[in-house]
């Protein structure tokens, strides 16, 4: 679908940089398509918040961290 829009072109020209992209055209695709991963990623970890009760805590994790047998595994 062709689309007219009015993109800043240092922001435009940043895009195509940071996404590696041959075209403008695909670099803006690219950045959408991470745009709404990142909105799927983001609805998904606030639906999970809270929801794992048995999961580990921070205490858990800092006395994981803590431990020299754990440290020694790694």
């Amino acid at each position: 679908m062709k689309t007219t829009i009015d993109i800043p072109s240092s922001e435009l020209k940043a895009v195509v940089k940071n996404t590696g992209a041959k075209s403008r055209a695909e670099a803006v695709l690219v950045a959408v398509k991470e745009f709404n991963r990142r909105r799927k990623l983001a609805v998904l970890a606030n639906r999970l918040k809270g929801s794992l009760p048995n999961f580990m805590t921070l205490a858990d994790l800092k006395a994981m961290r803590e431990d020299v047998k754990w440290e020694a595994a790694k």
